[in-house]
């Protein structure tokens, strides 16, 4: 969503309008911290100047310090039984 508005040159605050949305909510979108409805994504596509089908064939690419960072909040609240499990699993799908 973030390379689509930058590409159109258009500001968060100003795509959010077009869109008829909050340009909070749009910047969580964003940033993967909200998961918007068919109607938020219909939103989003005009306030894009694109057709919502576009929206809803991409795939959702996040970045990798993302994913480290949501793993990390997991992590964070896991009792000392669920980390041993979690470590065992990561081994078998990371080490051969």
């Amino acid at each position: 969503m973030r390379r689509l508005r930058r590409n159109a040159k258009l500001s968060l605050e100003r795509a959010a309008e077009r869109g008829d949305i909050t340009a909070n909510f749009w910047g969580d979108v964003e940033r993967g911290k909200k998961v918007p409805s068919l109607d938020t994504i219909v939103a989003m596509a005009k306030g894009l100047g694109l057709s919502p089908r576009i929206l809803l064939s991409l795939e959702r690419e996040e970045d990798e310090r993302d994913i480290r960072k949501r793993i990390e909040t997991l992590l964070d609240k896991c009792t000392p039984q669920q980390l041993e499990l979690i470590h065992r699993v990561a081994g078998l799908l990371i080490e051969p």
